[in-house]
């Protein structure tokens, strides 16, 4: 797959250039998921809506970050946003099995204000307490 350049992850981790994201991580919202893919999104403020869901979902004073990457191998639509809750990719939200290649970290994404952090604690809660609510994995 091809997409518009550059590309961007969401995190707590504190990462340099060149680290690599890889699979097999833990899943934030199912922790009971080990994940076969890394996610990324053409979007900085997607990538730092991951960021403050991840910091939300982290025990203790997790630091939401946000990073480019570059993928070093295929990607694909992320079938957990795409067509089954949104129409096509306007979220334009990705994975891949292959790492990603941290670029630099990106200081000028946008916050969640107080209220939509609110929101989404609410909303992931609620995630997490419903056995149904699936991960494409």
């Amino acid at each position: 797959m091809t997409a518009p350049e550059p590309f961007f992850h969401g995190t707590v981790a504190q990462l340099l250039p060149g680290d690599l994201l890889v699979a097999g991580r833990r899943s934030n919202y199912r922790p009971e998921v080990v994940m076969n893919h890394v996610y990324f999104t053409a979007l900085p403020d997607g990538a730092g809506l991951a960021a403050e869901i991840a910091a939300e979902l982290t025990p203790g004073d997790a630091v939401p970050r946000v990073y480019e990457v570059e993928p070093t191998g295929p990607f694909e639509d992320d079938p957990n946003v795409t067509d089954k809750k949104f129409p096509g990719n306007p979220t334009r939200s990705y994975r891949s099995s292959a790492p990603l290649r941290v670029v630099r970290e990106v200081e000028d994404w946008t916050r969640l204000t107080p209220e939509a952090l609110e929101l989404w604690r609410t909303r992931l809660g609620a995630m997490r307490a419903d056995p149904s609510a699936e991960i494409v994995n």
